[in-house]
């Protein structure tokens, strides 16, 4: 565990908190623990048994509990996996195998077969949307419909946040936040607690430093499912416009949204996607 976070001290903080958000779960729910030679992968299972799957794959940072605000009504028309991705401040497997090989592919193979899934619909968003696009590429007849919300690998990985960042460090707490800040795109008062709680996760947690590989055009032209991409032309972390424009040029069908006020962390989603994933 001591890989993935800071202290021994700070991983415990973060997961008695992630043990306390599941607890406020919205909605009944199941939480499974699916073996695979990444090391275990816990999901969180919600909605009817016999309904359509939905996979849901968080960001860089983050946990199940990222799609809190969208269980609820997500869940009343679908199967729900939230899973904690590898290598995440979740309860899954600290590994971290390359992300530019077939690694990732194959532990969702793994879960999904696990799972007792054949194929499902994916939401993703950063880097959940990098991994919902190189599965989706790589194994297109497993994925029925794929909605992508600030995705990686597709636009331009921008850098400046990061010299904003290391400018900002000598200012302590109130330099930590107006970066944070400027990096989600979370600063009016009604997201303070999301804030609060990124703030909370990266002052212990050790965040990927490889950078995210980018889809060639040839791997684009895979998706032949639905797609949905949503994404913000404010975003500090990603080429919004370059993910729209590649995109709309490697996959005409797919429906493509660009926020001109939305930064990278992209709320308020819930019925937009479930339009898509109910079409």
């Amino acid at each position: 565990m001591s890989t993935i976070y800071k202290s021994e001290a700070g991983a415990r903080e973060i997961q008695q908190r992630y043990q306390e958000m599941l607890r406020s779960w919205p909605v009944p729910a199941e939480h499974v623990r699916i073996p695979t030679r990444e090391g275990e992968t816990f999901a969180v299972v919600s909605g009817p048994e016999d309904a359509p799957p939905v996979l849901l794959l968080h960001g860089s940072g983050a946990n199940a509990t990222m799609w809190q605000d969208d269980i609820a009504s997500w869940a009343r028309h679908f199967r729900t996996y939230a899973l904690d991705v590898i290598g995440e401040p979740g309860l899954s497997a600290p590994s971290r195998p390359p992300l530019a090989s077939d690694a990732h592919a194959r532990w969702l193979d793994e879960v999904l077969d696990g799972l007792g899934i054949t194929n499902a619909s994916v939401v993703g968003t950063s880097l959940g949307g990098w991994l919902a696009l190189d599965y989706a590429t790589r194994r297109p007849e497993r994925v029925t419909r794929l909605t992508l919300l600030c995705p990686g690998g597709v636009g331009r990985q921008k850098v400046g946040w990061l010299f904003k960042a290391l400018l900002l460090r000598p200012f302590g707490r109130r330099g930590a936040l107006r970066s944070t800040r400027a990096v989600t795109g979370l600063d009016s008062p009604q997201t303070r607690h999301a804030l609060d709680h990124v703030m909370l996760t990266f002052s212990h947690f050790k965040p990927r430093t490889e950078r995210l590989p980018v889809f060639p055009d040839s791997a684009l032209h895979r998706l032949t499912m639905p797609v949905l991409v949503t994404a913000g032309a404010r975003d500090a972390m990603f080429d919004s416009a370059g993910t729209a424009r590649r995109m709309r040029q490697c996959v005409p069908h797919a429906t493509v949204n660009l926020l001109p006020e939305a930064g990278h962390a992209l709320l308020h989603q819930t019925d937009s996607v479930l339009a898509f994933l109910r079409e």
